[in-house]
């Protein structure tokens, strides 16, 4: 693992200089994003629910919601009900993700990393899954090239942690480039037989495919 103090500073600066610059060329697109949130969906414009980060330190997660809200007593409860072709739209080219910038900035995620789950999934985790925390999360991945929602839980934390025992700046840009091949191609946006992605019940049971545990106003966990 690349634990050098040299390598942490460097990603930092590196995920501030990068945030900061997006975050204000894309000033323009994040206010037609909203609009058309608002359009489509809504009020909120913005999706915020609590995840961990960094040793299990929970922080805000914003990205712009891509679902309707749930309803109990109603159909449109189920992801499948609640994500709307925009939705859709909006996940597949990943614009959703514009405000977790926002989060690079404050430092409580990466530009790549784990992507940050439940705060429930943390008493799930076997001891090795959980060292997907020893890093900050990401906006990206190494599970997210491999497979992006296509691939199942357990091979996704396995690429968690080889993430973290061989993370470098070099794995860094192969990851950062390979998700922008995986948002033009439009690849692993959902699990397969899923609206979105199934609800990590921990590896010595099988998840099944249906909705996620959330509450009301949440929006989905999958990327």
């Amino acid at each position: 693992m690349n634990d050098s103090n040299g390598y942490d500073v460097l990603k930092r600066l590196i995920d501030l200089g990068v945030a900061l610059v997006a975050l204000i060329c894309s000033i323009p697109l994040q206010f037609v994003v909203a609009i058309l949130v608002y359009k489509y969906l809504g009020r909120p414009i913005l999706f915020r629910q609590a995840r961990p980060g960094r040793d299990g330190q929970i922080f805000m997660l914003l990205k712009f919601r891509s679902m309707k809200l749930a309803e109990p007593g109603t159909a449109i409860s189920s992801d499948a009900t609640r994500l709307t072709p925009f939705g859709q739209a909006l996940r597949a080219s990943s614009l959703d993700e514009l405000p977790s910038l926002w989060n690079v900035v404050k430092g409580d995620m990466s530009l790549v990393g784990p992507r940050p789950l439940l705060p429930q999934y943390l008493e799930r985790y076997t001891p090795e899954q959980n060292r997907r925390h020893e890093v900050r999360p990401g906006i990206t991945g190494l599970a997210q090239v491999e497979g992006r929602n296509g691939i199942g839980w357990d091979e996704k934390f396995k690429l968690d942690v080889e993430y973290v025992d061989s993370r470098s700046l070099t794995l860094d840009l192969r990851i950062l480039a390979g998700t922008v091949l995986k948002v033009f191609r439009r690849e692993g946006i959902s699990q397969p037989g899923v609206a979105t992605m199934s609800e990590f019940t921990g590896s010595s049971t099988r998840t099944s495919g249906g909705s996620r545990a959330e509450d009301n106003n949440s929006d989905s966990v999958s990327e």
